[in-house]
C-alpha cells in the first residue's frame, strides 16, 4: 500500500530518519512547529531600570523613608534627591534613572519558597500592569503580608494602584504646601487641653 502523504510518510520512520526525510523532501514542507500552533507573543517584562536591585538601596529606604499601608502589603518610599547630587554621591557601578524603582522583599515567616516566590509574582505583575508614568523620582520596596496569597488579584492590583497614587500625591507636595499642612496639624493638636 503506497503512502499518499508527506504526515503518513514522517509518522511511520523513527524519529531521526523522519527529520532526514523531511530536511531532504525539501525546504517546503519543513516547518519548525506545526501549523495550528500559536505564534509566539512577546513577553511583557518588568524593566531592569525600574527595579531596586542593590542592597544599599532597600536599606536607604528602609531607614529614611516613609510608609504607605495597606491590607495586603506595606510600601516603604524614599524620594531620590535630583540626579546632580545624585551623580555626585553615586559610584561608578550605579545607573542614573528617572522615575520610580520598585523592590520587593519577602520574608521567610511568609511561608516556603513556593509561597515567597508566587506573592513576587502576584506584586511584579500588578506593578507592571499599574505602574504610573511619572518624572517623580522615588525608591519603592513593598513588603506583601500573608493574605496577599489569598487576596483576588483585582484586589491586589488595585491597592498596587492606590499606593502609587498616594506616593505621587506626598511626593508632588511643595514644601510649602508641606509646611502649610504640618502647621496646621500642629495648632489642631496644639489646641487639645488633657481633662483634668
Amino acid at each position: 500500500m503506497p503512502l499518499t502523504s508527506t504526515v503518513e510518510t514522517l509518522s511511520r520512520l523513527p524519529l531521526c530518519e523522519g527529520i532526514m526525510a523531511a530536511a531532504s523532501l525539501g525546504s517546503r514542507h519543513m516547518e519548525v512547529r506545526p501549523h495550528f500552533a500559536m505564534p509566539p507573543k512577546k513577553t511583557a517584562r518588568f524593566p531592569r531600570s525600574a527595579r531596586l536591585l542593590r542592597h544599599a538601596d532597600f536599606e536607604r529606604v528602609y531607614l529614611q523613608g516613609r510608609r504607605h499601608f495597606s491590607a495586603s502589603f506595606t510600601v516603604f518610599y524614599w524620594p531620590r534627591p535630583e540626579t546632580e547630587t545624585l551623580a555626585a554621591t553615586a559610584g561608578p557601578g550605579s545607573c542614573l534613572t528617572r522615575g520610580l524603582r520598585v523592590g520587593f522583599t519577602v520574608g521567610r515567616a511568609l511561608g516556603g519558597a513556593v509561597q515567597r516566590n508566587r506573592m513576587k509574582r502576584r506584586l511584579r505583575e500588578a506593578v507592571r500592569l499599574a505602574f504610573p508614568q511619572t518624572e517623580i523620582a522615588a525608591d519603592v520596596v513593598i513588603n506583601p503580608k500573608k493574605s496577599l496569597l489569598t487576596t483576588d488579584f483585582a484586589a491586589v492590583l488595585n491597592e498596587v494602584t492606590r499606593a502609587f497614587v498616594v506616593i505621587e500625591q506626598k511626593l508632588a507636595q511643595t514644601p510649602a504646601e508641606k509646611t502649610g499642612l504640618e502647621a496646621s496639624t500642629k495648632r489642631i493638636a496644639g489646641s487639645r487641653k488633657p481633662e483634668a
